[in-house]
Parts: structure tokens; C-alpha cells; sequence
């Protein structure tokens, strides 16, 4: 069995692999520097260790101007060797112009110093050594040579407090690289943790949720808030599902027990005759009723679930609304008026599923006959008309009593119904809901235009068939 990846702190991960990173930058870096200052060294002590062969050269020339070596030119090297802080890896050789030796410090023999120097007695045979060499003139005629010859190693040798001071640096620049890594780190680990802490507590049903969101980090702060303001609509989410849950359970459960009541008592025999007959109408009744609660809510889950399909067809809008008015009036019953249509007098061509619509129509007409006061003569008025940008627009017009204004913000809310309708009418309030889907399926909208006293005004907007 494959064993689960092994998990590790933001803070550990984040830390070690920046601390392995610097740590590499700043020795390369390191390594870079040393070997640089070793070349500078190294040319710097050259340039020194010229000057110093071109002084002596200088100093074996006679006031007649003959060469002469001076009886205190050892003295002269070790003071100069003091002075400029060379290494005692360094030879001194002056040679008359056929390459004689005439001096050397240390000393050498003649075989030695042709071992060391070239055969032009211009630089060394070894390549460890480098050799500085000045002519000892006078009057334009060369009377000999000085060479100096000195170690590469000594030559690019760095002290050692300088290389302590320059290792204390570069660990210096580690830790405080690493310290700063460290409590930037930490410092983004800890609401990320806050949020983990939440997380969790939300998975396990806990949906009261506080964070302190005063984080001066401008994305922090919207990530602490977001997520607070996430889990408050999850609460409210939550206790809405219970709410539903019980009110369609109560919804459903009525007719049922209604059906049950009715049929026992007829199958019992405490009704008989046109009484059980009208029993029976009446379960029928609450039969239909339950049949229709159960495709709402079949319908709203499998279009919120995407998997209903709407067409997309070219709609002569104004005989489509005039044949759903006239099937709608057939299932009225003689009291309510028929429908008053205002239809524009060129065709005007909508995009859309015509039964969809007519869904959404046929909703919106059985709304405004349900909110109908008692007594009430009911005037419906449907108009068409084109609006800017490419859309059609139906309305939906009563005078009714209207939607109050507190309550006309939800009104399209899954399962919401008014006071009202939970007192004299029984639904699962998903027929605004429902219609409002459908619209927005067909690349259009529903809107409540305008509710006041003397009516509401519904919008379905559609758009043109291009």
C-alpha cells in the first residue's frame, strides 16, 4: 500500500530551502570574491615587487656610471621586504648584460640561477614563480639586469584575519538572511493557520466563525475576511437548507396526510355516496397538488444542476404570447378576465424555448390570479416591446395589491413565500425561482419592475434573434 506524502510546515519548508539557497548564493559568492582578490593581490604585489627591481637597478649604478653593487644591498631587500610586507619566497638576481650573476639574495649559484630563470633570463622556469625584471642603465647603454623573482602562492596569499573577517561576514549574512526568511515566514504561516483552524472547525459543523481580519497585509486582511464572510453564508446557507428541508417536508407531508384521511374514511365506510364521491375529488385534488410539488421540485434541482435543456429557437414573439394567453384562459374559470395584450405591429423576433417561456408566463399570470384580494375584479395586461442592445422585453402587469417592499428583495429566493400565501395557499415557493432560472438559461432575465398598491409589473427580458 503507498504510504501518504509526508507533510511539513510552511514555516520548516519555506525556511530550510531558502537557508540552503542563500547559504549556496553566498558561498559561491564568497568564492567568486576570494578568487578576485587573490588576481588583485597578486598584481598589486607585482607592480611592488617591479618597483622594488627597478629601485635596486636603480642604486647599482656608480656616480661614474659604472654598475657596482653595494655592499648593504642585502640590507636593502629585507628592509624592503619589511616595508612592502613580501614573503620570504623571493629571489634577487642581478646579472651583468651576458647573464653572469653577480649578486644574489638568497644566494645562488651560477648553475642554480639558470635553473630558475629562462634562457632569455626574462622570467621563470617554473610556473609557480612570476619574475619582475628592470634593466640597470646609464647613458642609454645597458650595464646588467636586476630580476626578482616571487611565488604565485605568496603573491595571492591573503592574511588570515582577512579571511576570519570575510567568513564571519558571509556567516553573518546567512543567519540575518535567514532570520528575515524565518519571521516572514512565520508571519504568513499564522493566518493561513487561523484559516486551517476554521476550516476545520466548519467541516465539523461549527459554522460560528471569528477571525481577526486586522491584518496589515492588504491580501491577508481580504483572505481572513473573505473567509469569515464565507463561513457567515454557510451558516446562513445551513440554517436555510433546515428551514427548507422542514417547510417541504410540512408541504409535502399535508397533502399526503390529507390523501390518507380521505381515502380511509371512504374505504371505512364513514362517508357513502355523493359525499365519498366528493372524497374522492378531493383526494384527486391533493393528489394533482403533490404531483406538481414534486415536478417543481424535480424541475429546480435538475435546472440548478444544468441538466435541463433549453432551446435556442427564432420566436415570432408577439403570436407565441397571444396563443399561451389564450391556452391559459381555457383553465380559468369565467371570473377572471382575459388578458389585455399590447403587441407592437412589426414582427419582432425573440431567441428562446417556447415552452420555457411559456412556463414562465403561464407563472407569472397564475401569481397575479392567486394574490387576487377576494371580490377584486382582476385587470392583467401583457406588452411587448424592443429596448436598446439587442433585447426584448415582456411585461407582466396586475392590479393587485402588490408585494410589500420589505419582502420584494426575496421574492425570488428558493423557497421563500409571503405570510400571505403560507396562510391560504399551500407551495413549495420555487415558481419565481423556477421561471427566473429558465430566463436566465435563454440568456435573459426576470425582474420584478414595479410593485405598489395598485399592482406589480413583472419583466421578462429576451434576447433578439440576430
Amino acid at each position: 500500500m503507498k504510504q501518504p506524502p509526508r507533510r511539513t510546515s510552511i514555516l520548516s519548508y519555506w525556511t530550510l530551502r531558502y537557508l540552503i539557497i542563500i547559504s549556496i548564493g553566498l558561498l559561491l559568492t564568497a568564492l567568486v570574491t576570494f578568487w578576485w582578490i587573490q588576481q588583485e593581490a597578486m598584481n598589486n604585489r607585482m607592480q611592488t615587487t617591479a618597483l622594488l627591481a627597478q629601485e635596486i637597478a636603480d642604486r647599482s649604478v656608480s656616480s661614474d656610471g659604472n654598475m657596482q653593487i653595494s655592499p648593504t644591498l642585502a640590507k636593502l631587500v629585507e628592509d624592503r621586504k619589511r616595508f612592502f610586507k613580501l614573503t620570504l619566497e623571493m629571489c634577487v638576481i642581478i646579472t651583468d648584460p651576458e647573464g653572469k650573476l653577480l649578486f644574489s639574495e638568497p644566494s645562488l649559484t651560477q648553475e642554480e640561477m639558470n635553473h630558475k630563470l629562462n634562457d632569455t633570463l626574462s622570467d621563470s622556469r617554473s610556473p609557480e614563480f612570476k619574475a619582475a625584471v628592470a634593466q640597470i642603465q646609464h647613458g642609454g647603454e645597458t650595464l646588467g639586469q636586476v630580476i626578482v623573482l616571487q611565488s604565485k602562492r605568496s603573491l595571492r596569499h591573503i592574511p588570515r584575519e582577512e579571511i576570519t573577517f570575510f567568513s564571519i561576514l558571509i556567516l553573518f549574512l546567512i543567519i540575518l538572511s535567514w532570520l528575515t526568511i524565518y519571521l516572514l515566514s512565520s508571519k504568513l504561516a499564522k493566518p493561513i493557520q487561523r484559516v486551517a483552524a476554521a476550516a476545520a472547525q466548519i467541516s465539523s459543523g461549527e459554522y460560528n466563525i471569528i477571525l481577526d481580519t486586522g491584518a496589515k497585509e492588504r491580501e491577508i486582511h481580504e483572505l481572513l475576511l473573505s473567509f469569515q464572510e464565507m463561513s457567515g453564508k454557510l451558516q446562513q446557507f445551513e440554517q436555510s437548507r433546515a428551514v427548507m428541508l422542514a417547510g417541504v417536508s410540512h408541504e409535502l407531508k399535508t397533502p399526503v396526510t390529507s390523501i390518507k384521511g380521505l381515502v380511509h374514511a371512504v374505504r371505512e365506510g364513514v362517508v357513502e355516496g355523493e359525499e365519498a364521491e366528493e372524497f374522492l375529488d378531493i383526494a384527486l385534488q391533493e393528489a394533482g397538488r403533490l404531483q406538481r410539488m414534486v415536478a417543481d421540485l424535480l424541475d429546480y434541482n435538475a435546472l440548478t444542476a444544468g441538466i435541463v435543456a433549453v432551446r435556442h429557437d427564432r420566436l415570432d414573439a408577439a403570436p407565441l404570447l397571444a396563443e399561451i394567453v389564450y391556452q391559459w384562459k381555457l383553465t380559468q374559470c369565467e371570473s377572471v378576465n382575459e388578458p389585455v395584450l399590447q403587441l407592437p405591429e412589426k414582427p419582432l423576433y425573440v431567441r428562446g424555448d417556447p415552452l420555457r417561456i411559456q412556463q414562465i408566463i403561464v407563472n407569472l399570470l397564475n401569481n397575479s390570479v392567486q394574490a387576487t384580494l377576494p371580490g377584486q375584479n382582476l385587470q392583467l395586461i401583457i406588452s411587448l416591446t424592443a429596448i436598446p442592445q439587442g433585447y426584448a422585453e415582456i411585461t407582466v402587469t396586475d392590479n393587485g395589491p402588490g408585494i410589500p417592499s420589505d419582502i420584494s428583495g426575496r421574492i425570488f429566493e428558493a423557497f421563500f413565500r409571503s405570510s400571505d400565501k403560507q396562510s391560504t395557499l399551500r407551495g413549495l415557493g420555487l415558481g419565481l425561482t423556477f421561471s427566473r432560472l429558465l430566463a436566465e438559461a435563454m440568456g435573459g432575465s426576470l425582474v420584478l419592475g414595479s410593485s405598489l398598491a395598485q399592482g406589480s409589473t413583472f419583466e421578462l427580458i429576451l434576447p433578439l434573434y440576430a
